[in-house]
């Protein structure tokens, strides 16, 4: 199914979701030099930065490797498509994780180094509750919800403009404010600013994360029967030719 080459394809997963990391971490010190005392205004502009950045980056990597920057994607797309073979391998989908969890790793140390901050500072944000757990599960089904319905009836080529809008909507509709990312949740334990999380929170995060994308396989089976069949256009915007 991928014509592209899978070196080239784990290469724009790494950039993509450093880059994705970088604007996550970096718009949320922007916000809290710009908007200090003003927590509201600080997730205002942090999730704006983020959907925007998203898009583009959707729109930037997605010919390439299909721009999931997420492991839940990848795995459910590795999933969904393993019977007729219009997704990921399992080979595949482990170098795509590997890729995009060194990548947010990454993304946290350049965000860092950009507003002369240390490298690495561990955060010390404490992120372990059950409300925050839950919001995480409807973070992550509710994204791949989203992403494979848009690929299963055609309307891939508006996922960078829908999958932006969704995560900027989620930092304001769930209690966790949508990670909704494996990746992205180790990423942002590297960095001890507005977007980080303490990384004895990640463990909890992820689990969630992980049972999401269990509801949102399930929901999808059962609302589309064929999504499978569809794997392959994931985030691909329309008309984009892997070469």
């Amino acid at each position: 199914m991928h014509q592209t080459a899978l070196w080239r394809r784990l290469l724009a997963e790494l950039v993509g979701t450093a880059l994705l990391v970088t604007a996550v971490v970096g718009s949320g010190v922007m916000a809290t030099t710009l908007s200090p005392d003003e927590v509201g205004l600080q997730l205002l502009e942090n999730s704006i930065a983020t959907a925007f950045a998203l898009g583009a980056l959707i729109l930037t990597f997605g010919p390439v490797s299909g721009a999931h920057f997420n492991p839940v994607v990848s795995a459910a797309d590795w999933f969904l498509g393993r019977r007729t073979r219009t997704g990921l391998t399992a080979t595949d989908l482990g170098a795509y994780a590997l890729a995009q969890v060194l990548g947010a790793i990454g993304g946290s140390v350049l965000a860092n180094l950009m507003f002369d901050l240390a490298a690495v500072s561990f955060s010390d944000k404490d992120r372990s509750a059950g409300h925050l757990w839950l919001g995480e599960v409807v973070a992550t089904a509710g994204l791949l919800l989203l992403i494979f319905a848009l690929a299963r009836s055609g309307r891939a080529v508006v996922a960078p403009a829908a999958v932006g809008a969704y995560i900027g909507a989620a930092y304001w509709f769930t209690s966790s404010t949508s990670f909704a990312n494996p990746a992205v949740t180790i990423g942002r334990a590297f960095t001890d600013t507005f977007a980080g999380i303490a990384p004895a929170s990640v463990p909890g995060f992820i689990v969630a994360q992980v049972i999401g994308l269990a509801a949102g396989t399930g929901l999808l089976l059962a609302l589309y029967p064929a999504a499978g069949a569809n794997a392959g256009d994931v985030l691909v915007p329309e008309g984009a030719t892997r070469d």
